[in-house]
């Protein structure tokens, strides 16, 4: 969607991050059996704090006035984790996520040199979606009766032309 605008999340949106996270992941929940996964049963005083950490990078895609998905970058040395992708359910498969995970890149530290992601083993268009952006299946971990799998994407050194060099000093960045 051409009209949506993607930015940082301040900590005065907590609660609105808080509401389209819950909607987004009531799929995922759905898909698993799990009412419990942390994506819903995060507090807004457990949100509020994430939003505070030095090495969290949370971004929103606005239409208009409306958060309409999120996504989370946790920061470590070289590696970047990204986390908690949502898209509001009336909105999903219209490129919002894509548009996320791809201005994520914009706010890594040069020194990055790899961002991971997982997901549910089971969440086809989830996996589908990071293939395509070129992060790749590294390995399964499995925790209670949910598996999930962790994909990796280099940046830089495989020719793809999306690199993390000269980024520093970019809204967001931590280095």
């Amino acid at each position: 969607m051409d009209d949506v605008r993607i930015d940082l999340i301040t900590e005065d949106e907590a609660g609105e991050l808080l509401t389209v996270r819950r909607a987004a992941f009531v799929t995922e929940a759905q898909l698993y059996g799990d009412p419990n996964l942390p994506a819903l049963t995060q507090s807004l005083t457990e949100l509020e704090a994430d939003l505070q950490r030095p090495n969290v990078v949370t971004l929103g895609a606005w239409l208009g006035h409306r958060l309409v998905g999120s996504i989370r970058v946790e920061l470590e040395a070289e590696r970047a984790n990204l986390g908690r992708l949502a898209v509001v359910p009336d909105l999903q498969g219209r490129g919002i996520g894509t548009q996320l995970l791809m201005a994520v890149l914009q706010y890594l530290p040069e020194r990055t040199r790899e961002v991971w992601v997982f997901t549910g083993q089971d969440s086809k268009q989830n996996l589908a979606l990071y293939a395509k952006h070129g992060y790749e299946h590294q390995y399964d971990q499995h925790t209670g009766d949910l598996t999930y799998a962790y994909l990796r994407r280099i940046l830089g050194e495989d020719g793809d032309g999306e690199d993390a060099a000269g980024l520093a000093g970019m809204p967001g960045s931590a280095g």
